[in-house]
């Protein structure tokens, strides 16, 4: 049987199916690992509640700690609390931006705040400008927005702060 420092441990190896530079720890949607007599218990809570990779990153999960010797593995999806961006790594969003997707900015002040969807300077990706206009409030996922950089011209996708 695996541990917990084990388990969490297997699934920092474990990829976004969406963001496949990150993990889904990195992501912060792994929530908790229990031990039990069987095997592990893992929590998850999805970027969104619509987020069509749910399925995927539960098995995904499974097979992970189940190789690794994890017994019987139960993946529990829970909607509460959301999600948010805080819970990011700082490593992950070095390699979202890396990747080409513009992270969300750490400089949220602490405390209840009205979600904002458009920061005031986001910087390209690719080339540092802040010279950029949204093309769409939805990317690839309701999670993203779509951008263009008036300076290189380039597309990219910015992870919204939830």
């Amino acid at each position: 049987m695996l541990t917990e420092a084990r388990a969490w441990q297997v699934l920092e190896a474990v990829p976004d199916p969406e963001i496949p530079v990150i993990s889904v720890t990195e992501l912060g949607i792994v929530r908790e690992v229990v031990a039990t007599a069987a095997g592990l218990h893992v929590v998850v809570t999805p970027t969104y509640s619509g987020c069509p990779a749910t399925e995927v990153i539960a098995q995904s999960i499974r097979d992970a700690l189940v190789a690794a010797g994890g017994g019987d593995v139960t993946v529990e999806t829970r909607l509460a609390p959301a999600w948010t961006t805080d819970w990011i790594t700082e490593p992950a969003k070095e390699k979202l931006r890396v990747y080409g997707i513009a992270p969300p900015g750490g400089d949220a002040p602490v405390g209840p705040q009205p979600i904002r969807f458009v920061p005031k300077k986001l910087a390209c990706p690719r080339c540092g400008s802040t010279d950029s206009v949204r093309l769409s409030e939805f990317g690839s996922t309701a999670c993203k927005a779509l951008y263009r950089c008036r300076s290189c011209l380039e597309p990219f996708e910015y992870f919204k702060p939830i």
